[in-house]
């Protein structure tokens, strides 16, 4: 339960639409809902504003199935990562409204209606076989209230096209860039902007890349300042890190020049 659904609970409450009794069963079990197999934390919403997400890589269908089921019970959003098209029927089939985002390998089950997202999230690749990694961040960061713009393909190779999306870098309040191979694009996009870069090392390119260890390495020895990095392939964890600086960077303060 997040704060907004917390909050309609009680002002039903208050309001005489919801009785005392029922507001009890529907917060019994909080903050955690265990199901032997897995225990939620149904409070994290509430206490750091990110809802619960899950690693779907290595559950069982059923597992999955009964953990979406439970947020759905809870009325939170759920996010289960690292999933294909044959999870997706299988959770679809008991829970129709569920979405499956292929191109970043995630299900979603959304908890009230859209809302708008705050403009400043930047998500770039390097090149195109980082794009499912790119999008389980974009998909996190607008999952968590971010408008994220999506930029594709503008690896060292061919730096010219970085420079085509000039006005979005200049504009960005955060910057998510993934990257492969020798990793380097994080390091040159933190020496043309004003704003923190999160970097991004995934395990695509050939044999020395150690499976995204060069990249990683790179990332952490950028001689460009501002970089931070998270662990290899963790498009969530960058997704979720870019959310929570865009929220602390509202005000439009820029770093001054002077």
């Amino acid at each position: 339960m997040d704060q907004a659904a917390l909050r309609r609970l009680l002002l039903k409450v208050r309001s005489g639409t919801t009785k005392v009794e029922d507001a009890i069963d529907r917060l019994r079990g909080m903050p955690a809902d265990e199901l032997g197999f897995a225990t939620l934390d149904m409070h994290r919403a509430l206490r750091r504003g990110i809802p619960e997400a899950v690693y779907g890589a290595g559950k069982s269908v059923e597992q999955i199935v009964a953990i979406v089921g439970r947020f759905k019970h809870h009325g939170q959003t759920a996010l289960v990562t690292r999933v294909g098209p044959e999870v997706h029927a299988a959770v679809a089939a008991a829970h129709p409204e569920v979405e499956y985002h292929a191109a970043a390998q995630a299900l979603v089950l959304r908890a009230g209606r859209r809302r708008k997202g705050r403009p400043g999230v930047v998500v770039m690749t390097a090149g195109t076989s980082d794009l499912p990694i790119a999008e389980e961040a974009a998909l996190t960061a607008e999952l968590l209230g971010e408008s994220v713009h999506r930029i594709e393909d503008v690896g060292v190779a061919g730096l010219h096209r970085l420079f085509r999306h000039r006005k979005a870098l200049e504009s960005a309040r955060v910057i998510v860039v993934v990257a492969g191979m020798e990793g380097a694009l994080p390091s040159v996009v933190a020496g043309l902007v004003d704003c923190p870069i999160v970097g991004v090392p995934t395990s695509t390119g050939y044999g020395t890349g150690a499976g995204g260890y060069a990249a990683l390495l790179a990332m952490l020895n950028s001689c460009s300042a501002g970089v931070a990095v998270v662990n290899i392939n963790n498009g969530y964890g960058a997704g979720v890190l870019a959310s929570l600086i865009n929220r602390n960077r509202r005000s439009g303060h820029r770093i001054s020049a002077s």
